[in-house]
Formats: structure tokens, C-alpha cells, sequence
């Protein structure tokens, strides 16, 4: 006769689940190989998107810009506290989104751009929370009939557009916001020591 221990119910079902959420994220070198568009100003639209929701950490700014990068629409939120996945960050986003502008499924192609500024604690580095924002972005643009746009991290270090390497110290998530009238352009936004990579960079890791 032999004794053992079968796994629980419970635990087969909370180990499929973090693989599932697993899946419902993606990579930095996923991220660049997929396309996003690059913001001509990111340092003007994130100074924007600060100025108009000051965003403290666990914040979400999502925004639509128009074909000529104006903002067409923004709404900011804190996710309600849950494990971290792509699927709960989607919905949120969608809700939002269909909140503040009407969707464009009937187009056959996306003429608006919508892009996500997240305030949160920590270092510019990637993390899979970040992962789990980019996979609902896209998927949330998808449903809503958008192009999927710019991911970008706030942090004490300063803002960064990940998958890019551009980034700046100022706006930070605890620097004081600017008045609109302030957030002009800056064509040369100063890139960030480490984090996100160099778009050639990640392109050349997603590749292999």
C-alpha cells in the first residue's frame, strides 16, 4: 500500500490562475516588436497628462490623442486592489474609456491613438504589473477601436516611455504639477540611466 498526498482542488486551481495571469502580460521585447507608434513629444504629453490629473502613485492616466497628437480625451483612476492581470486592467480601462469617448469600430482603420501614463512606486525597470498594463492597453485599444500607443511609467526617478529609452526626470510622481500653459514643447527629452531599453535594443532581444 502506498501513502501519499494528493494536490488539492484549491491548489490546481490557484496555480493555473497565476499561469493564466502570466499570459495576460507582456515583455518589454514583446512590447517593441509589436509596433507602438512613438509620440513626436512624449515629454509635452506626459507634462499634460500631469498637469491635468496630478497623479499620485497607483494612478492610471489613460488618454486618446488625435491624428496630430492633441488629446481628445483623458480619465484618470486608482485600480481596485487585486492580484495583478492584464484582464481586470483591460476592463478598467475599456470602462473608462467608453466613459470619456465614443469608440471607433466602424472604421477599418484607427484614427486615434490611445496611450497610458501609470504613477507608480519603484525604480523605471520593467515589472509584470507594468507587463499586466501593456497587455490590457492593447487589448482595451482593440475592443475600442484605437491604435495602441505609448505605455509610460512615473516614478520618483522621473517618467519614462517603456520600450523607447526616452524619458525625463521632470515631471515626477513627486514633483508639483505644471500649469497648462507651461507644458510646452521640449525636443530633446533626456534618456533614463536603465529601465526600459532602447527601442533597437529590444527589437534585436525580441528577434531572437
Amino acid at each position: 500500500m502506498t501513502f501519499g498526498f494528493a494536490p488539492s482542488a484549491a491548489s490546481s486551481i490557484t496555480t493555473a490562475d497565476s499561469v493564466t495571469r502570466l499570459a495576460r502580460m507582456l515583455e518589454p521585447a514583446e512590447w517593441a516588436a509589436a509596433g507602438i507608434p512613438l509620440l513626436s513629444n512624449p515629454r509635452e504629453v506626459v507634462s499634460g497628462l500631469h498637469s491635468r490629473h496630478r497623479p499620485t502613485p497607483a494612478t492610471a492616466v489613460v488618454a486618446v490623442l488625435d491624428h496630430e497628437e492633441r488629446l481628445a480625451a483623458s480619465a484618470s483612476f486608482v485600480p481596485r486592489e487585486a492580484p495583478v492581470d492584464g484582464w481586470e486592467f483591460r476592463n478598467a480601462l475599456l470602462a473608462h474609456l467608453r466613459r470619456v469617448i465614443p469608440h471607433d469600430l466602424r472604421r477599418r482603420t484607427p484614427v486615434r491613438t490611445a496611450v497610458l501614463l501609470y504613477c507608480r512606486d519603484g525604480d523605471e525597470r520593467w515589472t509584470e504589473e507594468d507587463g499586466a498594463w501593456m497587455w490590457g492597453l492593447r487589448d482595451a485599444c482593440t475592443l475600442h477601436g484605437l491604435r495602441c500607443g505609448a505605455y509610460i511609467t512615473l516614478t520618483r526617478g522621473g517618467w519614462q516611455v517603456l520600450g523607447e529609452g526616452r524619458g525625463g526626470r521632470r515631471p515626477s510622481s513627486e514633483s508639483a504639477p505644471e500649469s497648462l500653459a507651461e507644458t510646452v514643447s521640449d525636443p530633446a527629452p533626456s534618456p533614463l540611466r536603465s529601465g526600459g531599453g532602447g527601442v533597437e535594443a529590444l527589437r534585436r532581444a525580441a528577434a531572437r
